[in-house]
């Protein structure tokens, strides 16, 4: 199922859910340069992405429409879809600390909040595609994985998982509420393409990064180490600061969704692995390391104890997903993060000192 063109259905937008946060500010800014409409479905609860959403708007005056809505507002996600012609599925509870201190409050936007987007859409537009942003963390902390520590940076023992990362036969494993929250959302919507037909798709995503993230300590530790070590202030680690992740620029993300999009007849009802894959593959300390070359002075760095449900070792196995939706070899890591410290230190007046965002009222919110 290919999207029609921009000009033959102008007036029915693509809806964003969580659209001014930090994935969903890159992705509407795309539709709009493309020509779509886009409607931005946001609460505006995390702090700062009003600052996306105005730069949104001042960009794109003409294409960009905004529904100030909680995901958890039944009534208005039944208005939001019922002529809209594809849903980009990114408002959600994203920390894991906070699911720690609030799990119903991460129960009910990310599995409740779901199921009510699944339903508006069966009830009333069933043949709009939808993309959701899953998590990593729905292979829970990959405790079975034989590690080894190298040069800063746990690695697989495992030479196959060493070469090509976690794949999606790997089984679901929730740990957290968190992990639970998104884990079941992530099912719900593969069900709702297999009990409905609806056209639904899963991306497991690993760590993204780029411009407009509002990084915290709970959720955009790459931003949140640029900011950090632009405002001269300590960064924490929690753990030791070998663990690994495959980082992937938002840029190539936004590449992937679209992609899932335009090949929904290919994708619906699947689960994909995103992420930056062995190549883009850093540890924690690493990324510091680099962030000091580029600053030329060093950073302040404190330990902290293990985080619940922490992965020493997570990269996605991004073969299947680059194959079946023909995607372009991703950004590399030190470029990418290069063009954030630029970004963040020509965008910003100020350099932002993130505030841990704490409470509901502060914790529904886009991927950031």
């Amino acid at each position: 199922m290919t999207p029609a063109a921009p000009s033959l259905l102008s007036t029915r937008p693509v809806l964003v859910t969580g659209g001014a946060g930090f994935i969903g500010i890159n992705l509407a800014d795309r539709l709009a340069r493309e020509g779509y409409s886009v409607l931005i479905f946001d609460s505006l609860a995390r702090p700062g992405v009003e600052d996306n959403l105005a730069w949104l708007k001042g960009s794109h005056a003409d294409k960009i429409s905004f529904a100030c809505c909680d995901i958890r507002d039944r009534a208005a996600l039944g208005e939001a879809v019922r002529d809209c012609r594809a849903v980009f599925h990114f408002a959600a509870q994203v920390a894991v600390t906070t699911s720690l201190v609030e799990p119903r409050l991460d129960f009910d936007v990310n599995v409740g909040g779901t199921i009510s987007l699944l339903e508006a859409l069966r009830l009333n537009n069933p043949r709009a595609p939808l993309l959701f942003s899953s998590t990593n963390k729905v292979y829970g902390n990959l405790d079975d994985v034989e590690l080894a520590c190298d040069d800063d940076c746990y690695l697989p023992k495992d030479a196959t998982l060493r070469a090509h990362g976690v794949d999606e036969s790997r089984p679901l494993d929730f740990h957290t509420p968190y992990g639970c929250s998104k884990g079941a959302a992530d099912q719900y919507v593969l069900d709702y393409a297999r009990s409905f037909d609806l056209l639904t798709a899963v991306l497991r995503m690993s760590c993204i990064y780029g411009p407009h993230q509002m990084g915290t300590e709970d959720q955009g530790w790459v931003a949140h180490f640029v900011y950090r070590a632009l405002a001269g202030d300590p960064i924490t680690i929690y753990g030791d600061g070998c663990q690994v992740r495959d980082v992937l620029h938002v840029s190539d993300a936004v590449e992937a969704y679209l992609a899932g999009w335009r090949n929904i007849g290919r994708v619906a009802g699947r689960a994909f692995n995103l992420g930056g894959g062995p190549a883009n593959a850093v540890s924690l300390k690493r990324i510091l390391r680099f962030i000091e070359s580029r600053l030329s002075r060093p950073v302040e760095i404190e330990f902290s104890d293990w985080r619940a449900g922490d992965q020493r070792y997570y990269v996605s196995d991004t073969r299947a997903i680059a194959g079946e939706l023909e995607l372009s070899d991703p950004k590399s890591w030190k470029h990418g993060v290069a063009e954030l410290i630029a970004w963040i230190s020509e965008r910003k007046t100020s350099v932002r000192k993130p505030v841990r965002a704490v409470g509901a009222t502060r914790q529904v919110r886009d991927h950031a």
